[in-house]
């Protein structure tokens, strides 16, 4: 345990539901990291520890997210592959940095993005519902793919919250996936970038593995049944929950930015 931390029994097991629920969330829209960051957090356990814990439950449930996503042939292997790359590189930046400095910046950063995110994929109600990927010439899309990943990836080290969301988006605006494919691409994108940031959490010693153990097992289960969902409803299931997540994840920063 970290120094002078101890959590109740009632505590970890609202955590663990928690997470649960984060997965579940995650597998299907991203974003779970809204649900599951502040769960560690509201415990009182420091801050990097929160962090570190974070990144342990969901790099298990991911794992399992892409396990069944691959397997039910919703990933673009080239695509995904270049772009959890460009994620490695840009998490273990970013997890090094969010060491270092505060996240208020960034926070308020995002109180300007997240509602033009919200926005396009209300207006645009056939965001997702084809594949146009095909059409895009094989250079340009390796390299739209790896530049995805290093912003995302670097943003999921440095904060987390909302990085699933913002890598299905990218891959269905930018590359034209269609929202079941950009979402197993995004898993890829989003399990080299927490393995990265993980690395950086372990060898820092902020992981208590007596709350993470727990909390990863009910993340795998929530991915689980997130992975399912998506799979058989499609867009008219990850769209809505899309737009959930990134309306949470401002009322979060404004919360965040309120209380100081």
């Amino acid at each position: 345990m970290a120094a002078g931390f101890e959590i109740s029994t009632t505590s970890l097991i609202l955590v663990c539901f928690l997470v649960f629920l984060a997965g579940f969330v995650d597998a299907s829209a991203g974003g779970g990291g809204i649900i599951s960051l502040p769960a560690y957090i509201f415990t009182g356990m420091p801050a990097h520890f929160a962090l570190g814990c974070n990144k342990f439950s969901s790099s298990c449930g991911t794992t399992l997210a892409v396990f069944k996503f691959w397997r039910n042939g919703a990933v673009n292997l080239r695509a995904a592959a270049v772009a959890a790359f460009g994620s490695f590189i840009g998490s273990t930046v970013g997890a090094k940095t969010a060491l270092l400095l505060s996240d208020q910046m960034i926070k308020t950063m995002l109180i300007i993005i997240l509602p033009c995110a919200a926005v396009i994929i209300f207006l645009k109600r056939d965001l997702g519902e084809t594949d146009r990927s095909a059409g895009m010439e094989r250079g340009h899309a390796a390299l739209l793919a790896f530049m995805i990943g290093l912003l995302i990836g670097g943003y999921d080290g440095l904060f987390g919250p909302g990085t699933g969301t913002f890598a299905i988006m990218a891959f269905s605006v930018l590359m034209g996936f269609d929202l079941r494919t950009s979402s197993g691409n995004a898993k890829i994108l989003n399990l080299a970038s927490n393995y990265a940031s993980l690395m950086t959490f372990a060898f820092a010693g902020t992981i208590i593995y007596g709350v993470a153990l727990p909390a990863a097992l009910c993340g795998i289960a929530g991915n689980y049944l997130g992975a399912h969902c998506a799979l058989t409803k499609g867009a008219r299931f990850i769209r809505p929950m899309m737009l959930t997540v990134l309306v949470l994840l401002v009322l979060k920063l404004l919360w965040d930015i309120i209380r100081g």
